[in-house]
Formats: structure tokens, C-alpha cells, sequence
């Protein structure tokens, strides 16, 4: 999977599909592919379809087609991995060079196999009650962008917690705890916890703080009783739906995982390290990592 309508991903889809070819295996991909696309025979299905029809998911591009890709994936007990086309990679780890090198160690079974949780989020007391699943993090924000204070009031297992007064809030898996909910001040939770972060986004008061919980709890979101504007609803940027007074927002870890493949000597620290530039001399920074001019 991936957008083939990017030159650099539409690259590295050809050569998976020869190098896959060569190793006497059947490629699958989305029906929405163009014809002609990828040189060699592929099979054509639906993408509904296609994370039952085959044993490995392989993505190509950023961190956003990891995602999407993920979602597909659920339930279906077929592994992902991930080829690296994007900004950031927390997700797919595996660079163009290593692809196929990588790709022939996962087909050899000599991999690294994790296990990650997802989010479902259900919105409950309306007239219509939507779901949706969510592998990085659910937000809550104003529906319009007036850019006004929005207040939502968050429940832990039936007990009130907190009013949040502020841009809204985020509610991360450990795998999302890097994404949007890292970008307003919440902590790096390692994949492998069984926990979820509530993180407000740009808080009125100096102590609303990122708060992590056990996975198996419940959280409710509400509005305050007679609040007059409505909240917008995204499961990894995808809208939900809108949250109203009267109606909650119910978030729990969900009953499907997502199972990642990594190539051998996979090492999430090392990524850590990498993508935030950790461990080396800040004062080197500007003129190693700064955009080429």
C-alpha cells in the first residue's frame, strides 16, 4: 500500500513488486492502483479486502500511510511493515536502502514481531452514535476556528477528573504519545505499555497537565451542561463526528491490535535517538540538521 501518485513512493512500489516476483511470491494491491502501474501481474482487490487476503502489509511512504494502513489491518491479525517515504518515520523504520534487504529477512522469519495497541473512540447520546478506531490519538477541539478557549470536562472510569479550559485535548495511545500529543508537552510512553495519555492542548491554567492512565480504564469526554458551542471529533485526523452538550465521548483501549514486523536488530531507543536528535552536541545542530540552503 501507499500513494502511488507520489513519485518516490511509486519507485520503491515497482521495485517491491519485481523484487517480490523474484522470490516467487503473489502481490496484492488496492483495486484503486491504476492499470499498468507495476510491470509484473499483481492481483486487484478491494482495500477492505485486501489486509485478509494476504499474509504481510507492506506500506510505503510516511508515518500518515502507516496509519491508515493500520486501520485497515485491524482485526485482521496480518502484520505491517513499514517503508520509509516520509518526513519522520517513527512508524515505518525501514529506509529505501535497506528495503529490500529488509524485506528478504521478513521473508526468510527473521524479524522483530510488536504488538500495539489502538483506541476506540464512540460517540454516545446523540441521534446517531458513530465509532471509529484511532492507532496514534483521538482530539477533541472547537468545531469552528474562532480561536476562543473551548472547555471539556474528562471522566476516568465514572469519576470526574478535570475541566480543561484551552485548544481542546489529546488522547494518545504509547504509539501516538510522539505524534500530536509530544507536540504539546506530553511524555514518551515506550510501544510495548499498556497505557493511555491525556494531554490538553495549549491549557488556560499552568497546572492542567499531561496525565497517564492504566489502558483498561474507561474515559468519558463531556462539555459543560448548557455549553453553547459544539467540539470536533478526528481519529488520527480523521473526523469522527461532533460532541455536543448532553452527549459524551467515550475512549477505550480497542479489542483489535496492530502486529508491526521490524528487521533484526530493531532498536526503538535508536530511533528515538534519531528522528529527535538526541545524544549528540546541540551546538553541532545548526549546521548538521538545518535545511540545505
Amino acid at each position: 500500500m501507499g500513494n502511488h501518485q507520489e513519485p518516490r513512493v511509486a519507485g520503491s512500489l515497482r521495485l517491491l513488486a519485481s523484487h517480490l516476483h523474484l522470490r516467487d511470491r503473489q502481490v496484492m494491491v488496492p483495486e484503486t492502483f491504476p492499470a499498468g502501474e507495476l510491470a509484473d501481474p499483481v492481483h486487484r482487490l478491494p482495500e477492505s479486502e485486501l489486509a485478509t487476503a494476504c499474509t504481510l502489509l507492506v506500506t510505503v511512504g510516511g508515518d500518515g500511510s502507516m496509519l491508515y494502513a493500520a486501520r485497515r489491518a485491524a482485526g485482521s491479525d496480518t502484520p505491517l511493515l513499514g517503508i520509509n517515504r516520509g518526513r519522520l518515520g517513527f512508524l515505518t523504520d525501514i529506509s529505501p536502502e535497506q528495503m529490500l534487504d529488509s524485506l528478504d529477512s521478513v521473508l526468510a522469519g527473521d524479524y522483530v514481531t510488536e504488538h500495539r495497541m489502538m483506541l476506540e473512540a464512540r460517540l454516545e447520546g446523540g441521534h446517531e452514535q458513530r465509532s471509529g478506531l484511532a492507532f496514534n490519538d483521538i482530539v477533541i477541539k472547537r468545531h469552528d476556528e474562532t480561536g476562543r478557549m473551548f472547555d471539556c470536562q474528562t471522566w476516568v472510569d465514572g469519576t470526574y477528573v478535570n475541566t480543561h479550559a484551552g485548544d481542546g485535548l489529546v488522547i494518545a495511545s504509547p504509539t501516538g504519545s510522539t505524534a500530536y500529543a509530544l507536540s504539546c508537552g506530553g511524555p514518551i510512553v515506550e510501544p510495548g505499555l499498556q497505557a493511555i495519555v491525556l494531554t490538553p492542548i495549549c491549557p488556560h491554567t499552568l497546572s492542567d497537565r499531561p496525565l497517564v492512565i492504566a489502558a483498561h480504564r474507561q474515559i468519558e469526554v463531556r462539555l459543560p451542561a448548557g455549553y453553547p458551542d459544539a467540539a470536533a471529533v478526528s481519529c488520527d485526523g480523521n473526523i469522527l463526528g461532533r460532541l455536543t452538550a448532553g452527549e459524551r465521548l467515550c475512549v477505550a483501549t480497542a479489542g483489535d491490535r496492530v502486529t508491526l514486523l521490524h528487521p533484526p536488530g530493531y532498536d526503538y531507543f535508536e530511533i528515538l535517538r534519531g528522528k529527535l536528535h538526541w545524544g549528540g552536541d546541540p551546538r553541532e545542530r545548526g549546521g548538521r540538521n538545518s535545511p540545505e540552503r
